[in-house]
């Protein structure tokens, strides 16, 4: 791509700018302007969700600047100046941190398709959410600079917007007893003015979605890939009947695919969009469990549903409430509480809108931090050894990780083990 080509990009892609960001402007967002938007559109299409290098690379220069510096060239040196000279955030990427973010974005530069995906996301009528739109879910702002920059929805925006939201999570390979607990906490939840958040998948997530459509609730699926292409493939009428009433939503561009790395990133959405996450039946190694590690992470009330002691598709849900703090909760009433009591919890503010202490300190994680503080336990302490295969990364990895932990006040020795801390 060329030193010229921005707004080039900005004036072939205006059509269809135009009709994909119709549902901000219909939700009483103020003028952006059109470089803005494609900047915001680039710089997610390049990158993957969660990248923290480049969320305080934007938090210090903005999104025009840094997608102008990247169509036009410039070396990390430059990229390290110019942070140095802007007045935004005071933790800008170094100079190493930006010459590897640029190895990894730079070469997703492809005019082509770029274009392709804007065309394809006016086909489909997907809008376009930018932070500060009336419809953006407050809520993912507690990423701090892991939030997305963009989020593309496929039906009612507004769905986003409403109050309030729980997210109900668990096993793809539901059992009947799960899936009956899912029918009955989203239809109480509806019922108790909730509107139902979870990624569209099969098991627990689909049953959720049904009960919610089938008692004319709101719900909500994230999807880890573009919105252009409902995944699962047997959830596509599923998917298609969530986009009529309430959204299906992604921070990543039309075109991207679902991979292993992009379902985890979704995970932190869905944790951050709700108010409260419940994981309603999990095995020891389900995605769900994810789910449940970022709401800890953030500070948000965190639900488990108990199950037989001798069900393995309940192990996880044991292993939450016993490691984790999470609550125990059997229906939906019990689940509604968890909102209330963290409201109170924070007075008269707004727990979405005043992150506290640990939502500030995971602004600076990295992804290797993440993964490691996702798989520790609060109660139990987990050994170097147990870590490894865990999280997929070496021993060295996991002990550097742990010593980043250890000083953001994230995670603590116990015995031969780790801990995570409590958030304060």
């Amino acid at each position: 791509m060329s030193r010229n080509l921005f707004e080039d990009l900005a004036q072939q892609t205006a059509g269809e700018l135009g009709a994909i960001r119709a549902a901000g402007s219909r939700a009483g967002a103020g003028a952006v302007e059109p470089t803005d938007v494609v900047a915001s559109i680039l710089l997610g299409f390049v990158s993957e969700p969660g990248d923290g290098v480049l969320g305080r690379l934007v938090g210090s220069l903005g999104v025009r600047s840094v997608a102008t510096g990247l169509l036009s060239g410039w070396p990390a040196r430059e990229f390290a100046d110019r942070t140095a000279d802007a007045s935004g955030r005071s933790d800008p990427p170094s100079t190493r941190e930006l010459a590897a973010g640029i190895a990894r974005w730079r070469p997703r530069l492809d005019r082509d398709a770029f274009v392709r995906s804007i065309a394809q996301a006016a086909r489909v009528r997907a809008r376009l959410l930018l932070p500060g739109d009336a419809d953006w879910p407050g809520g993912v702002d507690d990423l701090g600079v892991h939030a997305p920059l963009a989020l593309w929805v496929r039906g009612r925006s507004s769905a986003l917007a409403e109050t309030p939201s729980m997210a109900l999570v668990g096993a793809r390979a539901a059992s009947g007893y799960g899936e009956h607990v899912a029918v009955e906490a989203s239809a109480g939840l509806v019922d108790r003015g909730f509107a139902i958040v979870s990624g569209g998948a099969y098991g627990i997530d689909g049953t959720a979605h049904r009960s919610a459509l089938a008692a004319n609730g709101t719900t909500i699926a994230f999807l880890a890939g573009g919105v252009d292409r409902f995944y699962p493939a047997g959830h596509e009428a599923l998917l298609g009947r969530i986009a009529t009433t309430g959204a299906v939503v992604s921070e990543l561009a039309c075109g991207a695919a679902p991979t292993r790395w992009r379902f985890l990133q979704r995970n932190r959405l869905i944790a951050a969009a709700a108010a409260a996450t419940v994981v309603l039946e999990a095995g020891v190694r389900s995605g769900s469990l994810n789910t449940a590690g970022h709401a800890a992470a953030l500070g948000r009330p965190l639900g488990a549903v108990p199950g037989p002691v001798t069900s393995p598709s309940s192990a996880g849900c044991h292993r939450l409430l016993r490691e984790f703090d999470a609550v125990c909760v059997t229906d939906a009433a019990q689940m509604a509480e968890l909102v209330a009591f963290g409201a109170e919890e924070d007075g008269d503010d707004d727990a979405r809108s005043r992150p506290g202490a640990a939502t500030r300190t995971l602004e600076v994680l990295t992804p290797e931090e993440h993964r490691v503080l996702d798989v520790l336990g609060i109660r139990r302490a987990r050994t170097v050894r147990e870590l490894v295969p865990a999280t997929g990364m070496t021993a060295g990895d996991v002990l550097g990780a742990l010593g980043a932990l250890d000083a953001t006040g994230l995670a603590a020795r116990s015995g031969d083990g780790w801990v995570r801390r409590r958030p304060e």
